[in-house]
This record gives C-alpha cells, structure tokens and sequence, in this order.
C-alpha cells in the first residue's frame, strides 16, 4: 500500500503545479493592478511603480510564477491585498467548513445513491425502479443552484424549519442546524449518478456465477444482494464518487456562495471579485489538492475492495 500511495503523490505534484500555473496565468490578463489597489486610486504613478517593484509586478510572469512556486513550498502563501492577513491564516479559517461541508454532503449523497440503486436493481421493472430512476434523473438534471434556491425560498425563508445563512459553529458546538440545508443542496447532485450507476453495476452481478452459487447454497437474498452482489458493484461506483468530487467542489463554490458559508469556495469567489490575488491562487490551490487527495484516497480504497488492483 506505500509504495502505491507513493506513486500516486508524485504523479498529483505535476497536476498540482500545472494547475498553479494556469490559474497564475489567468489571474495575470485581469485587468485589473493589485499595486494600484493597494495604494488607493488617488495615489501617484511613482508610488503605484515602487508598490509593484516590492511585489515583484515588474518582472516577467515565468519569473514571477517560479518565485511564487518557491514561496509555496516553504509555506508562504503571500499576504491578503484586501485585508493584508496572511493568505495560510484565511484558508486556515476556511478549510474546515468546507471539508465539514464536503463531508456532510457524500455522507448524505453516497449510502442514499447505493440504497435506491440497489432496490432498483433488484425491484427491475417494477413501478419501484421506474419511480428511483426518474428521481435520479431528475437529480441529474437540476444544477445546484436551483435546489439551493428552493431549499432557501421554502425550508429556510417560507416555513422557518431551519436557517439558511451563515454558519453558527462546528457541529459539536451546536453548528448542525445550519449545515443541513448547503449540505443537502449539495448531496442532491450526487444522488442521481451513484443511484443509476449502482442499479447498473448490481444487475450485472446478480448475473454473474457466484451469485447463483450462493443462492444455491440457502443463503437469504439480503445476504446474496448485500454481502456478495452490491461489494462486487462497487468498484464502478467508488470511480463515479471519485471524478464526482471535481463536480462537488465546483457545487461548493456555488453552495457557499449561496449561503453564505464561511470555506474555501466563498473565499476564492470574493477574492477573484476583490482582485485579491494571492488569496485567490490559494483558494484555488487548496482545491486542486483537496480534488487530488480524493483520487488518491479512491485509489487506495480501490486495493480494500479488489487487491488485484494492487499487483496489476
């Protein structure tokens, strides 16, 4: 298992530095001068000049973009334009709401998918599949935005059931209330795809030998479906929840956005909007590593459910 995990880190670190580099790139053609934001727009052009000098603006962006890359490997994320906090302190603040939110969501998202797509599977063809496989669609077909501003307009605003903005605390401090609504909003766009693709995955292995060896032996058909059919299927499925995670932390950006939740994807929107540079590369660049370390954790989970794929 090290030596996989091992493998997996130094292929990530070339896709994290690419993806640091396209987002420097990017923020550079903004038309926007973060020397001039910082001296105010009454200040003077010398002053603007020395303020860009002592950030390093007056040098070339790949020159540029290796002092950057050296600054974050020691750890120094660079200071805030707008509130001039430290970049590392702000995503210090913001990296926990966000992976309590991600959390919440598969949590909600991941047993529901393989509960419907599962009692899909072995309700084949009756008004049970056809009622599981049109909410899955359906899930599919909504954005995110759209459930959230249902959630808002009637759970939230119309019938007061629980608050929709803001965060009031970590869930042990009283802070579940408030994560219930982005959570859901969130998990709604996992739904659909896991439940389809574990209805798919199951039926293919109810087909397959061993289920009908362990029927023939007097097994119970929740013990067959279970313990023998639906471990089997989850290999395709932990692929989806892991190229689905890319998904979810795009709906995180819109999720936080929506309701005012305190993590990273609010931050990187306010910073892009702010032309707060360094905070934005940050943000982005702690969800980049968030989205690799997904792929290595559904890597290694891959090992749990077949160790073939270990000696393969």
């Amino acid at each position: 298992m090290g030596p996989l995990i091992i493998r997996r880190l130094l292929v990530s670190l070339p896709a994290l530095i690419g993806v640091l580099f396209l987002c420097f790139a990017l923020l550079q053609i903004v038309p926007t001068d973060p020397a001039q934001i910082i001296a105010g727009p009454d200040a003077r052009p010398e002053v603007v000049a020395e303020i860009r000098k002592e950030l390093g603006l007056d040098r070339s962006i790949p020159v540029q973009f290796v002092e950057y890359i050296g600054r974050v490997a020691q750890g120094d994320l660079g200071r805030s334009i707008i509130s001039n906090k430290s970049v590392s302190e702000e995503l210090a603040d913001t990296v926990g709401p966000t992976a309590e939110l991600m959390i919440a969501s598969m949590v909600m998202a991941v047993p529901i998918g393989l509960l419907l797509g599962t009692l899909a599977a072995v309700r084949r063809g009756t008004a049970v599949d056809r009622i599981i496989m049109a909410i899955s669609v359906a899930g599919v077909s909504m954005p995110v935005f759209f459930v959230g501003l249902i959630l808002i307009q009637y759970v939230g605003f119309h019938w007061g059931l629980l608050p929709f903005t803001g965060r009031t605390g970590p869930i042990w401090a009283g802070g579940l209330p408030s994560l219930i609504l982005p959570s859901l909003t969130l998990a709604s766009v996992l739904v659909g795809p896991v439940a389809r693709l574990t209805r798919t995955a199951v039926l293919e292995v109810l087909g397959a030998d061993f289920v009908r060896t362990a029927r023939a032996k007097g097994l119970r058909e929740s013990v067959v479906v279970v313990h023998h059919a639906l471990r089997n299927a989850l290999i395709p499925v932990v692929t989806l929840v892991g190229l689905q995670a890319a998904y979810l932390l795009g709906g995180a950006v819109v999720t936080e956005t929506m309701f005012s939740w305190p993590g990273v994807g609010r931050l990187a929107v306010g910073a892009i909007i702010s032309s707060d540079f360094p905070t934005a590369q940050g943000a982005i660049m702690i969800l980049a590593l968030a989205f690799l370390l997904i792929n290595l954790f559904v890597d290694v989970l891959y090992v749990y459910l077949d160790p073939r794929v270990q000696h393969s």
